[in-house]
């Protein structure tokens, strides 16, 4: 099978190399990659925001099946052109992929299939969100969320009025976060433990993979703005069967059977948000593809070929049973550059990159890397993945930490306490 994976960060680095070590796929190429994935893959330029662009590389590439990775081209219709011209994709149209593109479009989904998650407002202007705000009809703390897309960075909780009042100015008036502000959602505020929890479906059935705990926040013990995400653990210690079973039976099957029903059957990674409440698990957000970091930390676990599971959701055969993990916790770390998640210092050399590869347990998935004159340089916010493995969360941890010090470039920032939630 020639697998064609779309995509340039840490995520499709970790899928590359999960597929390059697998028997049945003999050839993989991945648009636009970057230099992590260049050493096990063909990396090809492309807009990820052109969809015929990456359908012409398809076909020219004969590959027998592209995996979408980042959300843009999901939104943008790259797979409702692949589909209307007979290549075979994974991951959702663009019509399903809005219970990530639009937060409005996902609540009132929630809403009309009574999946539980938080109560909401949705305001189409500045004034109506300011009104909302002055209502206290949410109380405080109240959660604001851009839209659309912002890279995980349109939600702001906001303690008291003056600073729900700024983050409005900010996203509606600002345009902080461009056309992703047009909107902005009004939640109550959730209180409880998060974790990620995904599945793999094919528009009818899913496999479900495993849960992560994600790290939002730029600082340690969750302060700061939030950024893409500073790390993550799998699996959760916070989701034993009987709560998977409910999120299940709540959450996800409704949610399939509801776009199926709307007329926009979900193919490919559905990954959930979730918010632990002492009511029971609820819907923090949607993401229509593999989370980052999380992918990181959950494809090396898998005890399968994920480029079966790719092609069997591809063609609607998934099996009826989950995917296979092995029991060995992963707990990944990310090195941002200087200044994240409000800009970035590019073109830092970077060094250590190797050594860190050499340590037992470790990989180093790339992000915002490049290559300048021979160097490996920084080019984006978020730089690496440093992801450790062990028999324990705690044992894991300390491999990716021994690994994250032997890599250093200039205005480097990582959180020191990714897993330790695990500990807790």
């Amino acid at each position: 099978m020639k697998i064609l994976v779309i995509g340039s960060g840490a995520r499709e680095h970790a899928m590359v190399w999960k597929l390059s070590r697998e028997r049945d796929v003999t050839e993989i190429a991945c648009t636009p990659g970057n230099p992590g994935i260049a050493a096990l893959a063909r990396c090809i330029p492309a807009d990820v925001t052109k969809p015929a662009e990456l359908l012409a590389i398809a076909s020219r590439e004969s590959a027998d099946l592209t995996v979408v990775g980042p959300e843009i081209p999901l939104s943008y219709g790259v797979v409702d052109l692949f589909t209307a011209r007979g290549r075979a994709i994974l991951g959702p149209t663009r019509a399903a992929a809005q219970l990530e593109s639009s937060k409005s479009f996902a609540k009132h989904f929630m809403a009309r299939h009574q999946v539980p998650t938080a109560r909401f407002r949705v305001c189409a202007t500045a004034d109506d969100a300011l009104a909302a705000i002055a209502s206290g009809e949410f109380g405080y703390p109240v959660v604001l969320k851009a839209n659309g897309l912002a890279a995980g960075k349109g939600v702001v909780i906001a303690e008291d009025k003056a600073s729900a009042a700024a983050a409005v100015h900010a996203t509606m008036v600002e345009r902080r976060f461009g056309d992703a502000g047009e909107q902005i959602v009004l939640e109550e505020f959730l209180v409880g433990e998060e974790v990620s929890y995904f599945v793999l479906a094919d528009g009818t059935a899913c496999v479900p993979l495993s849960s992560a705990q994600d790290h939002k926040r730029i600082f340690d013990g969750d302060l700061g703005p939030n950024t893409g995400g500073m790390g993550a653990f799998a699996p959760s210690v916070l989701l034993p069967p009987d709560v998977e079973r409910r999120v299940m039976d709540e959450i996800v099957l409704p949610v399939l059977r509801g776009m199926a029903h709307e007329g926009h059957p979900f193919r490919g990674f559905l990954y959930v948000g979730l918010m632990l409440t002492a009511d029971g698990p609820r819907v923090v957000e949607f993401n229509v593809r593999f989370g980052d970091p999380e992918a990181q930390v959950v494809l090396p676990m898998l005890d399968e070929d994920l480029s079966w599971l790719l092609a069997a959701a591809a063609t609607e055969a998934l099996p009826s049973r989950p995917a296979r993990f092995r029991n060995e916790p992963h707990v990944g770390v990310v090195l941002a550059s200087g200044g994240y998640p409000e800009s970035s210092q590019n073109g830092s050399v970077i060094t250590g990159v190797e050594a860190a590869s050499k340590i037992p347990g470790a990989l180093v998935f790339h992000a915002g890397t490049s290559r300048r004159d021979g160097q490996l340089v920084t080019a984006g916010g978020r730089v690496l993945t440093v992801v450790g493995r062990g028999p324990t969360h705690r044992d894991a941890i300390e491999v990716a930490y021994r690994a994250a010090s032997h890599i250093a470039f200039d205005g480097m920032q990582f959180r020191r306490d990714i897993g330790q939630k695990a500990l807790r």
